[in-house]
């Protein structure tokens, strides 16, 4: 192992140390167990919370200009490479976040169609489409996105994931086939929240430290849903008393998912091409290395001579927090729009859970017709699940089923799907709703027979 200077040391372990305390440490907060950036992010948001839905006006309204400007390329563009990398799309993306623009005015200013509450845009503006998009994750995600993704570089910057990986490639690779790095981006998801997942993934995918394949498998098996989220979903169903096993559950089944999905298609035909080539950690130790803690410290102290300081630490940040803004926000209002307005006006959700009603009925779940009714809603919002089983299925075993069932599904079109939309991650919707597929089915498999001997 080369002598490094001691400079060059504290570079790597005080802003990694930070970085591991701001995002993978649990702390307890006024009751709850959270991470600190949520903390951050939870008091600006509460001492914003008046302005918020107005800011996040301005960005989507911004963003819908000047990504539909970008497409004639103009020279002012053209020549700031920040500007020009958040918001140069391609057409149907400029009409996504067009269409979230309109939807989010209409929202804000409160308009209607009058009294008749069956109008289409009385349905866009009600709280439990348009409404709760801006008032429950907009408000939230804004906030987030600005803090997490200025203080992210402190987990990607300085040498961080080059030490992890060097360390969890032996693991990683062969159980999973993706970078040891990514054991990070899962560890975020996991005790914080699985934006922050996303949002790493972007990050490593954009600087080509991901693969197409790697970056897909990692944002659709391993942004997993946060501890805090698995709470209020079992909180909803009225069993918090089974906490412990449910939550060994949904990692089981996280798991047995990350092992599987990633082998079968659509995952499994996705290229391992890079974005930018030759940043990418190889599988294998290099010779010259006695072991993998050599190689990663090594791998580490060339990621921190490479750090130019202050400056590119703020504009990493910065490039980070717009991408998310401008980019993933104003998918998210129409993306999430859409989806919530077909589950809550029409039976098309109702209809496709049916061909789970034999599953169902096969692994013995009681109450089958009303559980099979909560299977595809999922895919537009993860919480609505729950709150059709808290209605209207009696059964406690059903009701665990489908709280588990809800979070091990984990693509749902309001939040992570929306995310991995609006980010450049090569995965469009149709791929989504497959792997949403598969793991629903992966996850009754497993779900349902256990909880046979839960209850």
């Amino acid at each position: 192992m080369e002598k490094v200077s001691k400079s060059s040391v504290l570079k790597f372990i005080v802003p990694s140390v930070i970085g591991i305390l701001i995002f993978m440490i649990p702390v307890k907060y006024q009751g709850d167990w959270t991470i600190c950036v949520k903390i951050i992010a939870d008091i600006i948001g509460n001492a914003l919370a008046s302005v918020l839905p107005a800011l996040c006006v301005v960005i989507i309204t911004i963003s819908a200009i000047l990504s539909a400007a970008s497409l004639a390329k103009p020279k002012f563009m053209k020549s700031h490479p920040l500007i020009w990398d958040t918001f140069a799309t391609t057409p149907v993306w400029v009409v996504v976040r067009v269409v979230g623009a309109v939807f989010l005015w209409l929202t804000f200013l409160g308009i209607d169609a009058g009294d008749d509450d069956t109008g289409f845009i009385h349905m866009i503006t009600e709280g439990g489409a348009g409404g709760f998009v801006l008032g429950d994750l907009l408000t939230v995600l804004v906030i987030i996105f600005a803090i997490a993704g200025l203080l992210l570089p402190l987990l990607l910057d300085f040498g961080l994931l080059e030490f992890v990986g060097a360390l969890l490639t032996k693991i990683m690779r062969p159980v999973f086939k993706i970078p040891g790095r990514a054991a990070v981006d899962c560890f975020t998801s996991w005790i914080g929240d699985g934006t922050l997942g996303v949002m790493l993934t972007c990050n490593q995918y954009e600087g080509g430290y991901y693969s197409a394949r790697e970056a897909s498998v990692i944002a659709t098996t391993f942004s997993a849903v946060s501890i805090t989220f698995s709470i209020v979903v079992l909180a909803q169903v009225n069993l918090m008393e089974y906490f412990g096993l449910y939550y060994l559950l949904i990692c089981l089944v996280g798991v047995v998912c990350a092992v599987v999905v990633p082998r079968i298609p659509p995952l499994s035909r996705k290229k391992d091409t890079y974005l930018v080539e030759g940043k990418a950690m190889g599988s294998e130790i290099p010779s010259q290395y006695k072991n993998s803690l050599d190689y990663g410290y090594s791998l580490a102290m060339d990621r921190v001579a490479e750090h130019k300081g202050i400056k590119q630490f703020l504009g990493n940040g910065i490039k980070n927090a717009m991408g998310m803004w401008f980019g993933v926000l104003p998918t998210v209002m129409a993306i999430g729009t859409l989806a919530l307005l077909l589950a809550n006006n029409t039976p098309i959700f109702e209809i496709c859970g049916k061909p789970f009603l034999p599953l169902l009925e096969l692994l013995q779940v009681p109450e089958a017709a009303e559980a099979s009714k909560t299977m595809i809603v999922g895919f537009t919002d993860m919480f609505t699940p729950s709150i059709i089983a808290a209605e209207s299925i009696s059964s406690p075993m059903t009701r665990f089923i489908v709280a588990t069932i809800s979070v091990t599904q984990l693509i749902y079109l309001s939040e992570v799907g929306g995310l991995i939309l609006g980010s450049k991650l090569p995965v469009n919707i149709v791929e989504l709703f497959v792997i949403f597929l598969e793991r629903t089915i992966i996850s009754l498999l497993i779900v349902c027979p256990l909880a046979h001997l839960i209850f």
